[in-house]
């Protein structure tokens, strides 16, 4: 075993000193900032993943509109083209618009998306019905539940559907329509669960007064997250149809996802202060040791060692409180990811709500620990930690023995 390294464990040893105090504070600091960093970059992980899976699994992979909103009268023709190209699981024509839904007084302005029934299954794939079923024929609404306990209706309650076009077309009026609730859909998103009517296409034209026609193709792909066949297929899309808007999921929500990640790197950079007092904390440990073996150093030096080896002492100990901060700061930062709910919610019977779903739109805290940025919090920290430690490693390394017997 090299001396140095010989020498730096056996200062580490603990014991009962301020020294050892002040070492197992350091320590303690750098297993605090990186668990916190860890949680708090998987913890935003987590939302991309999770706003990325309900997008992919509620909204469209790729929307097909005409440029100026104009209407898309050969629906039927342009899905049928559209379903021969491959990679392409459904297709469904689709009407939006945005109206007033009533209920007993109670008012609420969801969008409708009127869709063809026996297509939108596959492309709205809404799996979690809390009641009735996923059922659009005739004058058919299926809502998502928090939209329906805003609106006080459930499965077979009958509501009215107010059309904008009564603020268009002042000299044409729009009459409601009843439409009766066959199923309410739990995606487990806010956005999704208070914003949406679905509805079948003929609803959707009545409300817009249109006889024909759709305003957007929706498509639903096999891998929508593989970057090279997803780009196939969008660019023959594109290649089909050279008259069409085709736009892709990544450009509809480009905004939400930019807005988590410089999130996700400015909490991780702020956050990064702690792990920088920590090294702080580090450096006072091995300044305290310095002055504690100033004989040592004056004696070691006598004797021949060389300020090199003198100067790995301190080095190889400052390293060694930060490998262990880091290795238990990771073990730590799983503990609190793999007992997170349970946590939240034993505060959330407390009376402390520490995620509700109203504010971020989701139902439990989502995390995913990626071992990139795992290596990358514990490399950078520990070189570092390693670059802030040669300071009092070289103070040492240049003390005169002869003044440091002396312990001037």
């Amino acid at each position: 075993m090299p001396f140095s390294l010989f020498l730096a464990l056996k200062y580490f040893r603990p014991k009962r000193s301020f020294t050892s105090v002040i070492t197992l504070i350091s320590v303690l600091g750098m297993v605090l900032g990186v668990a916190i960093i860890i949680i708090v970059r998987a913890v935003m992980t987590g939302f991309g993943d999770m706003w990325q899976e309900k997008i992919l699994a509620f909204k469209p992979h790729i929307t097909i509109t005409r440029y100026g909103r104009e209407v898309i009268r050969d629906e039927g023709s342009v899905c049928a083209r559209l379903e021969q190209i491959p990679g392409i699981l459904a297709v469904a024509p689709s009407v939006e618009l945005r109206v007033l839904a009533e209920r007993r007084r109670r008012v609420e302005a969801p969008i409708v998306i009127g869709t063809d029934s026996a297509r939108a299954r596959r492309v709205m794939q809404v799996d979690r019905m809390v009641s009735g079923d996923f059922d659009l024929e005739g004058d058919a609404v299926v809502l998502g539940v928090d939209l329906a306990n805003t609106l006080g209706v459930r499965t077979g309650d009958e509501l009215f559907v107010y059309s904008p076009m009564n603020l268009v077309n002042k000299d044409e009026i729009y009459f409601p329509e009843r439409l009766v609730v066959k199923g309410v859909f739990d995606s487990g998103q806010r956005d999704f669960d208070s914003g949406f009517l679905i509805v079948s296409l003929d609803v959707a034209r009545d409300l817009l007064g249109m006889k024909e026609g759709v305003y957007s193709i929706n498509l639903k792909c096999a891998d929508p997250q593989k970057t090279s066949e997803f780009g196939r297929i969008v660019d023959d899309v594109r290649a089909l149809f050279p008259g069409f808007n085709v736009q892709t999921w990544q450009e509809v929500d480009r905004t939400l996802f930019n807005a988590l990640a410089v999130e996700k790197n400015m909490m991780a950079l702020l956050l990064a202060f702690i792990t920088v007092v920590a090294i702080f904390c580090v450096v006072n440990t091995l300044i305290v040791l310095t002055v504690q073996k100033t004989s040592e150093i004056g004696l070691l030096k006598a004797l021949g060692f060389s300020s090199r080896q003198v100067m790995g002492v301190f080095v190889i100990h400052g390293w060694i409180q930060c490998v262990v901060g880091v290795a238990l700061g990771i073990v730590a930062a799983f503990l609190v990811l793999h007992n997170l709910q349970t946590m939240v919610d034993g505060l959330a019977h407390l009376g402390v709500e520490v995620f509700p779903k109203d504010v971020y739109g989701l139902a439990q805290i989502p995390w995913r620990v990626t071992t990139m940025e795992v290596v990358q919090v514990a490399v950078l920290v520990v070189v570092f930690c390693t670059l802030a430690s040669l300071v009092p490693a070289c103070l040492a390394a240049c003390k005169d023995p002869v003044r440091s017997l002396r312990n001037e």
